[in-house]
């Protein structure tokens, strides 16, 4: 079924997005692409387990978003990037991904800007050394980030250290122990600066739960708002979006929260026709399963221009994706949609 249109509404997203740009502009510091009342560890802070989540899933329906990759990594261009997707969709995104490396400048003016013209975050953050996160020794990063969420006034979803079972991260991470005492501390810190706005979303990636790796990770339902998973289909043979994710889901069926597919994409290498019918198995796969209530689209190349690793939207797959974002079970906030 389609969301009912309003001819105008990309046009006055394009003026809000815009203005917040030029009043705000400064540079993005260390954004990345894809003390006192300090806790200590093994010391308890109230995380109120049994509180709403500070982003409900919808009753009925996914939250529809994406990474856009921008030409140029400035504010205007995060914008601009986001704006171009938007009016090529005809809807404003209920998500906006953004990616923070260890201590870089959040909130941006382009975050302002999204989150101004109606828009959730969903913010990757690589704090890492899950270890020195344990002892302490990033607690004043960790502060100065919960307050900075908190000061947003907004709802935002909070990926600490996704992708955290990925072996070339693993000294970084730690075992499975290390990134889940990691997890507390943190939760500990935002509890004790008392932020209330963030929904916590763990999100490793869908091939460690076909390997097995990825639920060690899991810091446990009272711990995490959301689960998630990063799925794309690998090298090798054509994988389909089901068969990639399906083993996160049955691990996901046991466990009561609900679900963000974090990222996702299907490579160009698969060419144009068959990523254009990926992409509409792929919307069937997340209608039947309501367990999933979020799905973020990675646009962008990973590895420079390989077509194995670029994912960025195009012709075909770009019209299905249009056709996902005109599906109202992806518009549960009922937000405005423009005629084709």
């Amino acid at each position: 079924m389609k969301g009912r249109r309003r001819p105008t509404a990309v046009a006055t997203i394009a003026a809000l997005v815009i203005a917040a740009v030029v009043v705000l502009a400064v540079n993005l510091g260390g954004r990345g692409g894809k003390s006192a009342s300090q806790p200590t560890a093994g010391q308890t802070a109230s995380l109120s387990p049994g509180a709403a989540p500070a982003i409900p899933a919808p009753a009925r329906g996914a939250y529809f978003g994406a990474w856009v990759r921008p030409a140029l990594f400035s504010q205007e261009g995060y914008v601009g990037a986001v704006q171009t997707l938007q009016q090529q969709i005809g809807r404003r995104l209920d998500i906006v991904h953004i990616y923070l490396r260890q201590d870089a400048t959040f909130p941006t003016p382009s975050d302002l800007a999204f989150v101004r013209q109606g828009s959730m975050l969903l913010v990757s953050w690589a704090l890492n050394n899950s270890r020195g996160i344990v002892a302490g020794q990033y607690d004043a990063s960790i502060r100065q980030r919960a307050q900075k969420l908190k000061a947003l006034g907004k709802p935002v979803f909070l990926e600490w250290r996704w992708e955290m079972d990925r072996p070339n991260i693993r000294s970084v991470v730690g075992a499975p122990a290390d990134y889940v005492a990691a997890w507390k501390h943190i939760r500990q810190v935002f509890a004790q600066q008392h932020v209330t706005n963030v929904a916590w979303v763990w999100c490793p990636t869908a091939k460690g739960f076909a390997s097995g790796n990825a639920a060690a990770y899991y810091p446990g339902n009272n711990e995490v708002d959301w689960i998630c998973a990063d799925a794309y289909p690998g090298p090798g043979p054509q994988r389909s979006f089901a068969d990639v994710v399906q083993p996160f889901l049955n691990w996901a069926a046991k466990h009561p929260r609900p679900i963000m597919i974090g990222e996702y994409g299907v490579p160009q290498s698969y060419g144009a026709q068959a990523r254009a019918q990926w992409l509409r198995a792929a919307q069937q796969t997340v209608v039947r399963h309501p367990q999933i209530k979020a799905l973020v689209y990675f646009d962008s190349n990973t590895t420079g221009t390989s077509p194995r690793t670029s994912f960025a939207l195009d012709a075909g797959p770009l019209t299905v994706f249009r056709g996902i974002a005109d599906n109202r079970y992806f518009n549960p906030r009922g937000l405005p949609v423009t005629q084709h």
